[in-house]
């Protein structure tokens, strides 16, 4: 007895993870893809009826919003933020004195929830309490900045927010990466009279291509399934001018009662994290067994 429990131990003990996330996660993944295929209202029905939902998905104007908000905010998001994580990585990587102080400073968001996030940004752009308040006090009564109630701006409040929280995590990754640059090829390049920011373009940067994709996987995994910034933040508004995709899944599921629309929204979103993700787990798997 004592054999077989040695030799079957590690399956007993992880049978029940096993079983849960078999069951509430790919389970469920399957139950949403099968009720997408139906006509499904408030409650599930379960005769497929084809691509029905898709259709009226990809002909829905408030989808139309969501994707096209998906792609503003996506590529802000991902480019601002890498950019900005790279300078700051470049700058702590100059080894100044309160480097750990300002390292903290940057990666202090990170600890906030979206939620938390998208409240104090919520005041801080309200135009009656935040910067276009704060300014008209200041003595400038012309000063508008309204983007928050702006149907035209408002999903680039969710951008600010956004780089805001995140751009310190994509520091703190390309600072890992640049401090594991080989030291000996950077004081050859010194030794040689290369420029330090020839350097950088040259040969560190490029060096960090992998951690370039990893920062780019996490980023649009973020942006994907983005909705309590969101909701926190604007709640979808001004009407649904900052809708995303998983904003409205949740209108549809939650506020409509339309599962049938929910799911299929639900079934596009994990396609595209597939897309991202599937890829990027091959070339790294690849790259393990060559």
């Amino acid at each position: 007895m004592s054999e077989w429990l040695e030799n079957h131990l590690p399956k007993v003990v992880l049978a029940p993870s096993f079983i849960a996330v078999l069951i509430f996660v790919y389970g469920f993944i399957g139950w949403t893809a099968w009720v997408s295929l139906t006509r499904s209202k408030l409650l599930p029905k379960y005769e497929i009826k084809g691509f029905i939902q898709y259709e009226r998905l990809f002909d829905s104007p408030r989808w139309d919003t969501a994707i096209n908000n998906l792609y503003i905010f996506g590529a802000l998001f991902i480019v601002i933020a890498m950019v900005l994580g790279l300078l700051l990585a470049i700058l702590l990587d100059q080894k100044i004195r309160v480097e750990g102080a300002i390292r903290t400073i940057y990666l202090y968001p990170m600890a906030l929830s979206m939620i938390v996030t998208g409240t104090a940004w919520k005041w801080i752009l309200n135009p009656g309490l935040g910067i276009e308040s704060m300014v008209q006090g200041w003595g400038f009564p012309n000063f508008k900045f309204d983007w928050l109630v702006n149907p035209d701006y408002a999903i680039y409040t969710i951008v600010m927010a956004a780089i805001w929280q995140s751009s310190g995590f994509v520091m703190a990754l390309f600072l890992a990466g640049l401090r594991s640059v080989d030291g000996e090829i950077i004081k050859a390049a010194q030794v040689d009279g290369i420029p330090t920011w020839r350097i950088y373009t040259a040969i560190i940067i490029p060096s960090m291509a992998p951690i370039f994709l990893s920062a780019f996987i996490v980023l649009a995994h973020l942006a994907i399934k983005s909705f309590d910034l969101v909701i926190a933040l604007t709640g979808g508004g001004p009407g649904y001018a900052t809708d995303l995709p998983a904003t409205y899944m949740y209108a549809m599921a939650f506020s409509r009662g339309d599962i049938g629309q929910a799911a299929s929204s639900a079934m596009i979103m994990m396609l595209v994290v597939f897309a991202i993700v599937v890829p990027y787990l091959y070339s790294e798997l690849r790259a393990k067994n060559d």
